[in-house]
């Protein structure tokens, strides 16, 4: 590493630069404090009234206790009613499931019924074609050139 040079500040030029800081920041402050004065909300003009409505204080009580009695039930009410939805909503889906599956077992079978006629068309087809062919043999009288013919062969050719 080489030699370096060290620059000493300026110390005017460092007190008038915390002084302008220091002055901005006080001019910050008193803008901020005329803004709060300037803004500050009224006073609340309210005409006195009397609360707690037309029953005594006991009768209040009463009915303080006997809302704390019926929220219970009301809450176990309410649980009730959301599983009850919960359970239609679970349900409709169900339906909805089932409705869709049903559909694919019909389209299935609707194709399962017309592979099946087109099956048995091809088999009467084939089958109307070979009758022909065996009715044309017997007419003509001629055997067929691959089907078997069993020569009359010796005692020598069989297996006893």
């Amino acid at each position: 590493v080489g030699p370096y040079v060290l620059i000493t500040p300026n110390e005017a030029r460092r007190n008038q630069l915390q002084q302008s800081k220091l002055s901005f920041a006080k001019k910050e402050l008193d803008d901020l404090e005329r803004w709060k004065e300037e803004h500050r909300p009224g006073p609340i003009k309210l005409v006195p009234q009397r609360l707690g409505g037309k029953e005594s204080e006991a009768q209040a009580r009463q009915n303080q206790q006997m809302m704390l009695m019926q929220s219970k039930y009301q809450q176990k009410h309410k649980r009730e009613d959301y599983v009850k939805a919960k359970k239609a909503a679970e349900e409709v889906e169900i339906l909805k499931k089932k409705a869709i599956q049903r559909e694919k077992a019909e389209r299935l079978e609707v194709k399962k019924r017309q592979q099946e006629m087109r099956r048995r068309e091809t088999f009467l087809e084939d089958q109307y074609y070979k009758t022909n062919e065996l009715l044309n043999r017997l007419d003509l009288g001629l055997p067929k050139n691959d089907s078997c013919q069993i020569a009359n062969r010796g005692p020598e050719s069989t297996a006893w």
